[in-house]
């Protein structure tokens, strides 16, 4: 088997990510349980609290923040 030329479902492997698929927002709005689950942490009473205040404070920016 030959290395030099890669087989065609590999080739969609390696391309890029269009730069409309990175971005986190997508219009919608970000809820607390999505910010809990995006920064890795369980869903729990605390960690739900804790995402509803920094949502207050700082809007849907905390996602991007979070998220790389």
């Amino acid at each position: 088997m030959s290395t030099s030329q890669p087989d065609a479902s590999r080739q969609s492997e390696d391309r890029a990510t269009p730069d409309s698929l990175l971005h986190t927002r997508t219009g919608n709005e970000v809820s607390p349980e999505d910010l809990v689950l995006a920064s890795g942490k369980d869903l729990t009473p605390q960690n739900i609290e804790w995402a509803r205040r920094k949502l207050a404070e700082e809007g849907p920016s905390a996602m991007e923040k979070i998220l790389p």
